[in-house]
């Protein structure tokens, strides 16, 4: 352990030019910086996992030298070693404000996100109605909801601009807005994380983005990506997992754009962990995701591979800071 920090420390003097005291404070100050490392880390191991399983892994350049192939817009060049054909990888994390952003600290909406992922829900009995189930649930293992919780909570934007504008006559928005008149956004932004706590103590939702830009070189018609341009995509679900896991899909398997059939939509929820009576974390996910690579990886034909010729591989190491074994 001190031959590691030792390289830390060199590591870090020799690029950052600070002491480590520096960087880890520097690094706490920034969740941005923290965002880029974990990705990285992310990276690291899903190429680790895959050498583990008997892949050959190779990074693509992320600064492509002439016009990008549409094919190679991913992360990692793959194949299984003893074979000739090399796919592509894109390595995705998961959304860190899913649940905020569903509003799922509200009754309603936790009870609506919940029957639209019906599909996605282990416990639940497709040959009965999904509602009363998933409300019975929401009784057995979020009772707040029903008494504490069960009025509605509004961001301070939407409270000032109603309260602006207010309605003739009295309705139940109404009366939870007006019950938020004299809190200042802190004390309602306190109160709807404090719900959300709530809210993953036993379910927390496991959502993936998807964006892209628009160029000649991408064949794209919409800024998200074409399905053919990764054979494999990687998810990190670690933002809602106790540890780092990856779960696997083929991109030609999500569902379409309905803009466009050959793109991918923008965000695809995956599924859900759900935490048991002893706090064990439970998987819960759609049919198109997979735990395990090699699922994934039978899915893929010969005739998915890119060209061996085509190929951009970004050979930089941390070697160019002189911080190989030798020093």
């Amino acid at each position: 352990m001190t031959d590691v920090f030792d390289r830390l420390a060199q590591f870090v003097r020799r690029v950052f030019k600070t002491s480590v005291e520096i960087f880890l404070e520097a690094l706490q100050l920034s969740p941005n910086a923290q965002g880029y490392v974990l990705g990285s880390v992310s990276e690291l191991l899903l190429k680790k996992e895959l050498e583990g399983m008997g892949f050959e892994v190779r990074r693509i350049r992320e600064k492509w030298e002439g016009r990008k192939h549409p094919r190679h817009h991913g992360d990692f060049y793959f194949r299984k070693k003893g074979t000739p054909y090399w796919f592509v990888l894109e390595s995705k994390g998961i959304k860190s404000n899913s649940e905020k952003w569903h509003k799922l600290y509200n009754l309603g909406n936790l009870r609506r996100f919940l029957v639209a992922h019906a599909d996605k829900i282990f416990w639940l009995d497709p040959a009965h109605d999904v509602e009363p189930q998933i409300m019975a649930w929401i009784g057995g293992n979020l009772p707040k909801f029903l008494d504490e919780y069960r009025q509605p909570l509004y961001e301070y934007e939407e409270v000032q601009s109603y309260l602006h504008n207010p309605p003739r006559r009295e309705t139940p928005k109404s009366r939870a807005v007006s019950a938020l008149r004299g809190y200042s956004r802190e004390q309602i932004g306190a109160l709807i994380d404090e719900r959300l706590r709530y809210v993953m103590t036993k379910v927390k939702v496991l959502e993936t983005h998807f964006v892209a830009g628009i160029s000649g070189s991408s064949e794209r018609t919409q800024a998200t990506p074409r399905k053919d341009e990764f054979n494999i995509v990687a998810v990190d679900i670690v933002l809602r997992y106790p540890e780092h896991k990856f779960l696997f899909a083929n991109p030609r398997h999500l569902e379409s754009s309905g803009s466009d059939p050959n793109h991918l939509q923008q965000n695809y929820v995956i599924g859900f962990v759900f935490t048991d009576e002893t706090g064990r974390p439970i998987l819960s996910l759609s049919d198109e995701w997979a735990e395990e690579f090699l699922d994934v990886y039978a899915t893929l034909k010969a005739e998915d591979c890119v060209d061996e010729r085509d190929m951009q591989v970004d050979r930089r190491y941390t070697l160019s800071y002189g911080l190989d074994q030798g020093g």
